[in-house]
């Protein structure tokens, strides 16, 4: 456990839900856990009591919060889910915080499975559809080209990441053909409790998490995480975008949240201390920012040349667009705050360099 990580509490300390299991972390709300096969090796999922008027009475029942990517074992742990820990009721909802694979990927086969409908934003409802339309949706060239003016322009490289065209549906291959639009403000009645959803940038195109006050939970998704900082990236769809300072703003929307506010965390352990992540991610951006900024007073600078200066270890082809995407977005924080000019090279390539 880092020095930053010993400064939150961990209710449940180090304990995990067995695969297919679940641990029950507030009255009516269990924690699942899954495999992932990246490096980011596993997801949180939860499931909460619910019930449905319906003209025939009352329903009792279960909302699931996130997905996994489609994958037969993913569809294997479920299952065994379904068998232990329903307690014969059925799933009455399903809730997506965003768009990406780990979180939508199942969610076509969780909605058609238990004949529920989903709940997610309009804006991640469509850009999944969108990813799931064909196999440049995501990637391909149009990924290549962008990272390529951002100074990632090697000929191994760029090939690469032209050849990863099946990325996003083959870990996402459908979405529901209908869904129930979530905004920030929403109010969700889960079984007794009410949820509201809390809308989030930067990570993702609207990314939605659950905040229920009666029970002092949040489910924070990718917005809040109590070990590693989110992903924030700026990527070929919305080149210009300031990404990181719509991240920074939406985390403080978390601010008026009780102090004692147990986190659930889509990666990681179960957490309290959430002004005080709130305020440690402040001061990562902030020393990342300084980072680059130096580097940039030395001489102008692509994302490629600012790679190193984030991250310290080497970086695989999945990781390394991640980064690209986190360099930019933390060139294009100094650039809109007016530290850096943005220039385009006669090699075509973007580079950022401090005022004069």
């Amino acid at each position: 456990m880092n020095d930053l990580e010993l400064q939150l509490h961990y209710p449940l300390g180090d304990a995990l839900p067995e695969q297919g299991r679940c641990i029950e972390v507030a009255p009516g709300v269990k924690w699942v856990r899954m495999a992932l096969p990246f490096a980011l090796n596993h997801i949180n999922l939860w499931l909460i009591r619910d019930a449905m008027d319906t003209p025939q009475g009352r329903l009792e029942g279960w909302c699931i919060v996130d997905c996994c990517i489609h994958a037969d074992t993913s569809m294997a742990q479920w299952e065994a889910v379904f068998a232990s820990e329903l307690e014969d009721l059925p799933v009455l909802r399903v809730v997506v915080t965003h768009m990406h694979p780990d979180h939508i990927g199942l969610a076509d086969w969780l909605c058609t499975r238990w004949s529920a409908p989903l709940y997610i934003s309009a804006t991640d409802y469509q850009v999944a559809r969108w990813g799931c339309l064909g196999p440049t949706a995501f990637g391909g060239e149009p990924a290549a080209n962008f990272f390529a003016l951002h100074g990632l322009n090697a000929p191994e490289m760029v090939a690469q990441v032209k050849a990863r065209i099946n990325y996003f549906p083959s870990l996402v291959p459908a979405v529901p053909t209908q869904y129930r639009r979530l905004l920030d403000g929403t109010e969700l009645q889960l079984g007794e409790h009410r949820w509201r959803c809390i809308s989030g940038y930067g990570h993702a195109p609207e990314h939605m998490a659950l905040y229920c006050e009666s029970l002092g939970i949040l489910i924070g998704g990718d917005m809040m995480l109590p070990r590693i900082s989110t992903n924030v990236s700026v990527y070929e769809q919305e080149p210009l975008s300031n990404a990181l300072a719509l991240f920074l703003d939406s985390i403080d929307k978390f601010k008026p949240l009780a102090t004692d506010t147990l986190v659930l965390p889509s990666h990681g352990n179960p957490f309290t201390g959430l002004h005080t992540r709130i305020e440690q991610l402040h001061a990562h951006h902030r020393d990342r920012l300084a980072e680059v900024l130096v580097a940039c007073q030395t001489a102008p600078c692509s994302a490629a040349d600012v790679l190193p200066v984030l991250f310290k270890r080497p970086l695989d082809l999945h990781q390394t667009t991640f980064a690209m995407g986190e360099a930019i977005a933390h060139l294009h924080k100094l650039w809109f705050d007016g530290v850096l000019t943005r220039n385009e090279g006669a090699d075509g390539v973007v580079r950022f360099a401090a005022e004069p």
